[in-house]
């Protein structure tokens, strides 16, 4: 009868955004993990199948490292998201009241028969409207790029110190191999 080595393995299975897929793959293939499958999810993710050696040497390291890269992923993501959020609150609602504004120069135009002024001031208040929904991008650009600015250097360390979380996990497995 032949000796076979065996191995045992943790399984773990993650979702991803589809965008994120790559460096998500990096992360993992940094402490130990193989990537086995991936499958698209039908909300937009992607679904990672991973397995590890269950007797990785340093594995409560990789763990805590692992932790740690998944939280720098997450703050990345979430600096990402804030440099457009408010200004995209901002647009929709202003472009909100620059609807209604247009809307309530038709209405007084069209509600109001045989009236001159109301016609008149409808076609103004419909032209402020307009006036409104046209200025609504630049000043979401404005207010995006202002946030942007802000959170571009935050964004940049947090990158920088995920690369390192990865370096020293990737540090750990080459000392195993030696």
């Amino acid at each position: 009868m032949q000796d076979k080595d065996f191995i045992s393995y943790d399984y773990k299975s993650v979702a991803v955004k589809a965008k994120d897929r790559e460096k998500a793959m990096d992360m993992y293939e940094a402490f130990g993990w193989e990537i086995t499958s991936s499958s698209a999810s039908p909300v937009g993710e992607i679904i990672l199948s991973l397995k590890r050696d269950r007797k990785q040497k340093h594995k409560q390291e990789l763990n805590k490292l692992e932790r740690q890269a998944e939280d720098s992923m997450q703050t990345m993501r979430s600096l990402q998201r804030s440099q457009t959020l408010g200004a995209s609150i901002f647009a929709y609602i202003f472009g909100v009241v620059a609807a209604l504004v247009l809307g309530g120069g038709m209405s007084l135009t069209m509600l109001v028969e045989n009236s001159i002024p109301a016609l008149v001031g409808g076609i103004a208040l419909g032209l402020v409207g307009i006036a409104l929904c046209a200025v609504n991008y630049p000043i979401y650009r404005k207010i995006a790029d202002k946030k942007t600015k802000q959170v571009l250097p935050v964004i940049d360390k947090t990158e920088e110190d995920f690369a390192n979380i990865l370096e020293k996990g990737n540090d750990l497995l080459k000392a195993d191999l030696i």
